[in-house]
């Protein structure tokens, strides 16, 4: 690797750590082959990598595929938090409209999300859990809201107590909803099938986690890959198996909810921007992202003409 400006090397691995930097320059590692040349694969085959780099490999363009990670990561949180807030008015709304303490109720989940069951020798129970959960973030809550309803000993509201949940709990309550209930909210998004929201909820869930911890997330790949929604937008998108199990995948469906939400959103275009700016490194391209072969940037007529697609969800 080329090291460039020694001081400023030991400084951004100072302040960075050594182990962090070394996830962004590990695909500019050769890759170990065996005696017949072949690639060498360890832990779920994945290749295995030598100690030395790929020519080309420099310091400075791996700092700067930090940079590009981390605002990466900055977009996402920016979506992800327009999504929780309109998520979590779309919810209150259509549960709470039956029962302002609807939350607290198991009439409105799954029966089979109350059921007892066995894991590693302790017995579960989806509802109870998530209920001592939102009970927890409810009584930690310092919203201004909250404050006053527990100092005046008045019950908390459905469309107060949400302000507390953060996206795990909100996605959780979603998938235990009865049938009925999750369709009412996937239908104000555009998506006909509530499983399908479940599932995109789920996976966001995950890259929130991992934008809010700081981890890595241009070249994270999924074990499963997103539910595909039959609609125009994403038949125009043509959208393969490897683009839903990695970020390309996911910028999509984010893009998918955004417009349904606020159509006239420049998201996309900070992301495309964003992309525009790759670092140029050794074994480091947009395939790991989700994109096809061949691809330099992302496909905005394709996403413009599917954005034409959709109309903005109302009540």
């Amino acid at each position: 690797m080329d090291i460039g400006d020694a001081g400023r090397t030991q400084r951004k691995l100072s302040q960075v750590g050594y182990y962090r930097l070394s996830g962004y320059w590990y695909p500019c590692r050769k890759p170990c082959l065996d005696q017949r040349g072949k690639q060498v694969t360890g832990h779920a085959g994945r290749p295995l990598r030598a100690d030395r780099f790929a020519p080309g490999t420099a310091f400075h363009d791996v700092f700067n595929l930090y940079l590009f990670d981390k605002r990466l990561r900055l977009l996402a949180l920016d979506a992800i938090e327009r999504i929780e807030v309109h998520l979590r008015s779309v919810i209150a709304h259509e549960v709470g409209f039956h029962d302002p303490m609807a939350y607290e109720q198991d009439r409105f989940i799954m029966p089979r999300a109350c059921v007892d069951y066995a894991h590693k020798g302790k017995v579960r129970n989806q509802w109870r859990e998530w209920s001592e959960r939102q009970r927890t973030q409810l009584n930690r809550s310092r919203e201004d809201c909250i404050v006053w309803h527990r100092a005046n000993s008045r019950a908390i509201p459905f469309w107060v107590a949400v302000e507390a949940w953060d996206f795990g709990l909100l996605s959780r309550y979603f998938e235990m909803l009865r049938g009925k209930h999750r369709q009412r909210i996937s239908n104000r998004l555009g998506i006909a099938n509530s499983l399908v929201l479940k599932d995109w909820l789920q996976q966001i869930n995950t890259l929130r986690n991992r934008c809010a911890h700081h981890a890595r997330v241009w070249n994270q790949s999924s074990s499963n890959t997103l539910a595909h929604l039959p609609h125009p937008y994403f038949n125009t998108l043509t959208l393969s198996d490897h683009a839903r199990g990695r970020l390309f995948g996911l910028i999509a469906v984010i893009w998918f909810l955004i417009k349904q939400i606020g159509p006239n959103s420049q998201w996309l275009d900070q992301i495309a921007a964003l992309i525009d700016a790759w670092p140029q490194l050794p074994g480091c391209d947009r395939y790991a992202m989700g994109f096809d072969h061949g691809m330099k940037t992302l496909p905005r007529e394709a996403f413009a003409q599917a954005g034409l697609l959709l109309a903005p969800q109302t009540a």
